[in-house]
């Protein structure tokens, strides 16, 4: 068997392997595990479209508390990965174990609360988010299994970035794909085989979330060389919060406003009946399946840009991102084309019996294909700033998508435009989107080539 690098030995790897072969090598873990959540995702939405429309709709409905599950869990977890990888490049040991136990902690905690207050208030939620009367009952069944598996939901998501920031890609995978390629065994068993309908379906979500925290805990205590999770080093302090929510509230931004945004689609769509809000719900999981190859790529070059920050190697942080913004461009403009002709089968796939949902939602999936190579460039930019610490321009980026440009379109557009106003908002949202990275980026770049020629200069002092 091969022996697990240690500390030392990996940081070596990060910091001088080239970037066009590590960060694939890390990146291909990532990729599988975005591939098989998503997947789990549509299969979800899949299997509960076979009960009705209505059902499909509350899947939708759902997935705004979902989103702000996964908002704060990310907010954590990538807070606290994006400081790891940070800390360990500048080789501080001690700081990153208290880093890993303060989010891991901290997770499981505002889990607990989520899960209590949201199903305390489960009736007024779901109709806060945009329940019909049709609707509600069968989003009420599927919230309550999935507020109940908030705590361990939330702490999967940062043991899952805790693995990636230091490079154990694999063993992030490994907990991430078991748990997804079971939820999409017990899906069709709990909805159809034992007849629990909608509910079926949240208690398969529920229990892949629970074994792939078991997995993921495991896979941080035992591997040589990594991080382990110590209650001890828990450490709830404003000195150790501030670089993790500095880090993480980009990640807030994002997924906090896409949440917001769901709702005010749903809200949007309302009027237009629960086959608008199905249809939307299905070209919603579609497009989140779409990007989840191209973040699970992006999360590869995640820990290098860090390390390679933290080790002060701002060339390879630029080589990276150029690397990775070239490969992105290509896969979603291949990707882009392929649904876009392909758009009313794949809707069809979902609800072969309803012409309405079948129409409403191939108009909505072509407009977001035709913006999909803009997604990578906004993507890949968020990320970088991200990664490397710039938290205001990072968070300002993340709210741009699935937030401050794509809000207002939703709020604005049907009422001028009918249906065809929230078919193409999100597609507007990109293009707004792409020119605000332009502007970010222009800047962070000119700044990353001024510190590597600094460093460039420094070194060869250094020799003579």
């Amino acid at each position: 068997m091969k022996k697990a690098m240690t500390r030392e030995e990996r940081y070596t790897m990060m910091i001088e392997t080239p970037v066009n072969k590590l960060i694939p090598k890390l990146a291909v873990p990532t990729i599988i595990s975005m591939l098989v959540t998503s997947i789990y995702n549509m299969a979800d939405t899949f299997f509960v479209s076979q009960i009705s429309t209505s059902a499909s709709a509350a899947v939708g409905i759902v997935f705004s508390i979902m989103a702000m599950i996964q908002a704060l869990g990310f907010t954590l977890g990538m807070g606290s990965g994006n400081c790891i990888s940070r800390t360990l490049g500048s080789r501080d040991d001690e700081k990153a174990e208290r880093i890993a136990a303060t989010g891991f902690v901290t997770a499981l905690i505002v889990g607990a609360i989520l899960a209590i207050g949201g199903i305390a208030m489960l009736d007024p939620l779901v109709r806060f988010l945009g329940a019909t009367d049709t609707i509600a009952p069968y989003a009420k069944d599927y919230a309550l299994y999935i507020l109940l598996a908030a705590p361990v939901m939330m702490g999967s998501f940062v043991l899952n970035n805790l693995l990636r920031a230091q490079g154990y890609a694999v063993y992030a995978m490994i907990g991430i794909t078991t748990g997804g390629i079971l939820n999409m065994i017990l899906d069709p068993i709990l909805i159809f085989g034992f007849d629990m309908g909608i509910a079926g379906a949240a208690i398969a979500t529920a229990l892949s979330q629970l074994i792939s925290f078991g997995i993921l805990l495991f896979q941080t205590s035992t591997r040589e060389g990594c991080i382990r999770i110590k209650l001890s080093k828990f450490t709830p302090k404003a000195n150790m919060y501030g670089p993790i929510l500095h880090a993480g509230v980009p990640s807030l931004c994002r997924q906090g406003l896409a949440s917001v945004a769901t709702i005010v689609l749903n809200v949007a769509a309302n009027p237009f009946g629960d086959a608008a809000i199905a249809a939307m719900s299905i070209v919603s999981r579609y497009m989140m399946f779409i990007n989840s190859a191209l973040i699970g790529f992006g999360q590869g070059f995640q820990p290098v840009c860090g390390f390679n920050f933290g080790a002060k190697r701002f060339d390879r942080v630029l080589e990276s991102f150029w690397f990775c913004l070239k490969v992105a461009v290509i896969l979603l403009t291949t990707l882009g084309a392929i649904s876009f002709v392909g758009a009313e089968q794949i809707m069809t796939l979902f609800r072969k019996d309803d012409l309405e949902v079948i129409s409403i939602g191939t108009t909505a999936l072509r407009f977001q294909c035709m913006t999909m190579p803009l997604q990578a460039w906004i993507i890949m930019s968020n990320m970088l700033t991200q990664s490397i610490g710039y938290g205001f321009r990072a968070s300002i980026l993340s709210s741009g998508r699935q937030g401050i440009c794509l809000i207002p379109p939703l709020l604005m557009l049907p009422g001028i435009i009918g249906i065809l106003g929230f078919q193409m908002s999100q597609a507007i949202s990109d293009v707004l989107t792409s020119l605000l990275a332009v502007v970010i980026m222009v800047q962070i770049i000119k700044e990353l080539k001024e510190k590597a020629e600094e460093q460039k200069n420094l070194s060869k002092k250094t020799i003579d």
